[in-house]
């Protein structure tokens, strides 16, 4: 992927205004778009990358280590596998202008619309659509006619047809700009709506990797690339004098031992969240679907990745003492960031109770495969 290292350099320089604006401002999601992230899951047919997911996710793992709300932000360049589902001659008409379009959703709550000719009247009120402000497509979730009693659909409008309610305040993530979205009647045309991790249009692999365990992925490694900061802080402080005049953090045991069972605990959660990766892709590669299995291990390593990564980065905040408590300190901020990771609802502690039950064979709670 182009530019990878100067888009980090940026995303350090300005990490700090992404928080007090709420926001990543549209100049630096234009730099995103320059080195390729929302490229990275449109079709090749289309000019895109369609990367395998192994790919990108590093990528917004090493992002996330420089600032969470970048890597929160950009790992909505994922977000193309869902507009593989939108009709051929649709995804043609969006990637027109080129394949680096920049789309963001709040998708729930799923709201009601009336069916017109040709399409959905659509109004109503969405929440936590993280990256909004610079997004060229949003997406909203409707439930209508047939479609009430299954899975609800997405809606794609332009910009000038959606209010954003700035409304976005939380202890974490606090530049994810994941403000609400307001639509008051807009027509939507039914070729410009598609079922959420349905079957897609397009016959490339990526396509046929899990969709929705991999929206859960891509902010799994968010939490990933936070606690790697924050414990690579913590091993960089322990040579520095403490303010009492302690011995160094690195002679002392406890602090050793911490720090290796928190390196030992990241690793181990690494490795399995790339290894179901990796069969996953293989699997698809070769051109045979994925197994209930493989996908259930998709989510149950993504969850464990971010209750893990939080286990460290509070780990880390501890061995900082009393320098961790400052307001815009590093470990503060990992702290609140990461805390923030496991709240998503792809990522809550009842992925274990689904991923559990496939294991023990039995079937999992509704909307979990």
């Amino acid at each position: 992927m182009r530019q990878v290292d100067q888009v980090l350099a940026v995303v350090a320089e300005r990490r700090a205004e992404f928080e007090e604006k709420r926001h990543v401002p549209p100049d630096v999601v234009a730099e995103f778009k320059r080195a390729g992230i929302y490229r990275a899951g449109v079709p090749r047919r289309f000019g895109g990358d369609a990367l395998p997911p192994a790919e990108f996710l590093r990528l917004i793992e090493r992002m996330s280590a420089v600032d969470a709300s970048a890597g929160w932000v950009a790992s909505f360049g994922s977000s193309a596998v869902y507009l593989a589902a939108l009709p051929l001659e649709t995804q043609a008409l969006l990637y027109a202008d080129g394949p680096d379009v920049v789309f963001a959703g709040g998708l729930f709550p799923v709201r009601p619309a009336e069916r017109v000719d040709g399409g959905y009247r659509v109004s109503g009120r969405w929440r936590f659509a993280s990256g909004c402000t610079g997004a060229d497509v949003l997406g909203v979730g409707i439930r209508a006619g047939a479609n009430e009693a299954g899975r609800p659909l997405t809606a794609v409008l332009r910009p000038e047809h959606v209010e954003i309610d700035e409304n976005w305040d939380a202890i974490g993530l606090r530049g994810t700009g994941s403000h609400d979205l307001v639509v008051h009647g807009v027509v939507v045309p039914e070729e410009w709506t598609f079922v959420r991790g349905g079957r897609p249009t397009v016959d490339e692999p990526l396509y046929r990797y899990p969709t929705v365990p991999y929206a859960g992925q891509v902010l799994a490694v968010v939490g990933l690339g936070v606690a790697r900061a924050a414990l690579d802080h913590v091993m960089d402080q322990g040579a520095r004098s403490t303010y009492t005049g302690a011995p160094k953090p690195a002679d002392r045991a406890t602090y050793r031992i911490a720090v290796g069972q928190a390196e030992a605990q990241l690793r181990s959660a690494r490795a399995f969240f790339y290894e179901s990766t990796e069969d996953a892709w293989s699997t698809v590669e070769a051109g045979d679907p994925t197994t209930p299995e493989q996908a259930s291990l998709l989510r149950l390593a993504s969850a464990h990745l971010a209750k893990t990564s939080l286990d460290v980065v509070r780990a880390a905040y501890h061995l900082g003492g009393i320098a961790a408590i400052a307001g815009g300190s590093p470990l503060e901020r990992h702290l609140r960031d990461a805390s923030v990771v496991p709240q998503h609802a792809f990522l809550q502690e009842g992925m274990y109770d689904g991923a559990g039950a496939v294991l023990l064979g039995v079937q999992p709670f509704p909307g979990y495969l």
